[in-house]
């Protein structure tokens, strides 16, 4: 004789989960109450009340302000805001795959659509998705379902459809093709949980080859209903039991070959507890007994196991992975990935398969800690190993700054840059890096004492180098370039235009006169220049910055004209008269015989540093930029006499003449009568 156990039977995630929180919170709490039944097994229910958990069947019966949790079959939404009311601790062990149907009754009925539930009307998951929703409709089985879509009122009604996690895949398949054939406005979500599937298919394929099938549950138990009706269609001995005490020790021994399976609310103790039982009066064709076989199923995993598992469940402390054994795993979120910056909801999705290493297992409290960023880091060792050894570039994530320098991660592995090789200049910190993404050359590596060394600074010292040969072999006279500001002297400002450093003298910053560069540039300033001169040969290159169209005589030209008249800024005084600003950057000279209709004799007497006047533009040399003005050309003549402007007695002496310059300086130059 044979015996075949299913490799799915027992507890699901989500019961198993629902059932470790419960422990932990009584065990923690001393007391928790579970709204319903967490489970549709009485002996596992039984054994839970001894450990403090305790089954209320109404909301009345649960006090005010106690722990409360909320069984993987979920609830109605208005339960949450009932519980709210009275101060209850939620704790929420909704399966995952229950709540996605939450999620999609939701918006459905929400967007006026009617929710079809395939379901056994009055199970808990199916009250609880219909308390997501407004109208909704359901439909037991294929009967159902055909009567559904032959009502005509139904044929454009905007339907939505949804399964019961546990409903029969075969049931489903026949009622979804039925409902879609009259059914036109329809949309359909197969919501049946992957693990119900697995379940299923197992239970199908092993009752096709044995002589009695056994099937361990409680008889209120949906998805062992189902396991059961599965196996009897394919098997002619079908055992339905809840426990060993149902199983008599006469019926076995005269099958070949005896398939076991149980439901996702079968507790791991009671299936050995039927295991035991037929260890005792059987043995497998191997020579091992049936216990020890099973005990096989159970085997957990070890520490540094490399395993593949579906993600279940996300919450705000670890990600919830199905591994197929009888525990419990969980990625915390600090094992995901050493990237500070990763982004849980955009990586990580239920049903993905994630890849993990086994951190830690405690089989007393069922659990296994799992780890992604160590598989990650198994993986990139071999591709940061590879790119030492061919010299590429490798992209990674800054994580945290320290007295020596900075460390990376690149595909999981850490990686040391020395403050030499960061690239950052001696004046600045370090700490710009952090959370900033870099590529760098791994410029040393020991796996063994996990120590790798990179440069950023080798990256840009080559990138600099193509960008210089790239400059040099097309720069010309006139080329404009985007540059940054890298170091002021008291002469000019040096430029770095892509790899090559250019100079731009303090003459060709400012159209004004500045004493210093840094009255219009800064260290770090984005800047256009362009080329003024160029040695290649000595690799020098001379750039402007100020422009032709920012020259203030050209700005003057465009808007002046002799005889024109300006609003002019009287700026200082002098004994023959006084400047005044007409735009600027540009100053004229109103001489004291041009300030006043009458004669003065300081410009003081009629003037003040600051005041606006009108002046008439008299004169403009523009070969040496110089410009006249006079106030008295606008004034009315007086009413007594015109005194005309008195003439320069001729004292046989040099006369000074007086130049206004662009920057408002007065220069004056000696000239022979």
């Amino acid at each position: 004789m044979s015996v075949t156990v299913a490799k799915t039977a027992g507890f699901c995630f989500g019961v198993r989960r629902a059932v470790d929180l419960a422990e932990q919170q009584a065990k923690k709490n001393g007391k928790i109450y579970a709204y319903g039944e967490i489970i549709h097994n009485m002996h596992e229910i039984e054994r839970l009340e001894k450990l403090g958990v305790y089954t209320a069947y109404a909301l009345e019966d649960i006090p005010d302000g106690a722990g409360v949790l909320i069984r993987a079959h979920g609830v109605p939404r208005n339960v949450y805001t009932l519980l709210q009311a009275k101060k209850c601790e939620i704790f929420d062990a909704t399966c995952p795959f229950v709540r996605k149907i939450h999620k999609i009754a939701d918006k459905e009925s929400a967007d006026g659509r009617l929710i079809v539930i395939l379901g056994s009307a009055g199970h808990p998951e199916v009250v609880g998705i219909q308390g997501w929703c407004g109208e909704s409709v359901v439909l037991e089985g294929e009967e159902q379902a055909r009567a559904f879509s032959e009502r005509p009122e139904m044929e454009n009604k905007p339907i939505s459809l949804v399964a019961q996690t546990t409903v029969n895949r075969s049931i489903w398949n026949i009622s979804v093709g039925l409902i879609k054939k009259r059914c036109t406005n329809l949309k359909i979500f197969d919501t049946i949980c992957k693990a119900t599937d697995e379940r299923q298919s197992e239970a199908r394929l092993l009752a096709g080859v044995s002589d009695q099938m056994i099937v361990i549950g409680d008889k209120k138990s949906s998805n062992t209903k189902r396991l059961y009706e599965i196996s009897r269609s394919l098997c002619s001995d079908v055992r339905y039991i809840e426990d060993a005490a149902e199983l008599t020790t006469q019926e076995l021994g005269q099958h070949q070959h005896i398939g076991i399976t149980a439901g996702a609310s079968t507790p791991a103790w009671i299936i050995k507890e039927v295991s035991n039982m037929m260890s005792e009066e059987t043995k497998i064709e191997t020579g091992e007994d049936f216990a020890a076989m099973l005990e096989e199923s159970f085997k957990t995993l070890n520490n540094g196991e490399k395993v593949t598992g579906t993600v279940v469940g996300i919450s705000n402390n670890d990600v919830q992975v199905d591994l197929g054994v009888k525990h419990t795993a969980y990625i915390p979120l600090g094992e995901l990935s050493d990237d500070p910056n990763y982004d849980v909801a955009a990586n990580i999705h239920v049903g993905d398969e994630i890849e993990a290493v086994v951190v830690r297992v405690n089989d007393g409290e069922g659990t296994i800690t799992l780890s992604k960023k160590r598989v990650d880091q198994l993986k990139g060792w071999e591709t940061v190993e590879k790119a030492y050894e061919e010299h590429t570039v490798v992209e990674g994530v800054i994580v945290e700054e320290n007295r020596g320098g900075v460390v990376a991660t690149a595909h999981g592995v850490r990686v040391f840059i020395p403050a030499s090789q960061t690239g950052v200049p001696k004046d600045q910190p370090m700490s710009q890096l952090v959370k900033t993404k870099q590529s760098f050359y791994i410029t040393e590596i020991n796996r063994q004492r996990k120590r790798v060394v990179g440069s950023i600074r080798e990256i840009q010292r080559e990138a600099r180098k193509a960008a210089a040969e790239q400059i040099w072999n097309t720069i010309e006279i006139g080329n404009e370039y985007d540059g940054t500001v890298k170091s002021l002297t008291s002469y000019g400002a040096f430029v770095d235009i892509g790899g090559v450093d250019g100079m731009v003298h303090i003459s060709e910053l400012s159209w004004g006169r500045i004493k210093h560069p840094s009255e219009v540039v800064s260290v770090g300033d984005k800047v256009k220049v362009f080329v003024i001169g160029l040695d290649k040969e000595n690799k020098k290159i001379s750039l402007g910055y100020k422009r032709e169209e920012d020259n203030p005589w050209n700005v003057f030209k465009s808007k002046y004209d002799i005889g024109s008249v300006a609003e002019v800024k009287i700026l200082k005084f002098m004994p023959f008269g006084a400047f005044a600003e007409i735009v600027p950057g540009v100053d004229g000279l109103i001489h004291i015989s041009q300030i006043a209709n009458r004669r003065i004799g300081k410009p003081e007497e009629v003037l003040s540093v600051g005041d606006v006047v009108e002046a008439k533009i008299t004169a403009i040399d523009t070969e040496n930029h110089k410009i006249s003005l006079s106030i008295r050309a606008l004034a009315e003549p007086a009413a007594a006499e015109v005194e005309e402007a008195p003439e320069v007695e001729d004292n046989g002496e040099d006369a000074l003449v007086y130049e206004v310059s662009t920057n408002g300086e007065a220069k004056g130059e000696i000239v022979e009568e």
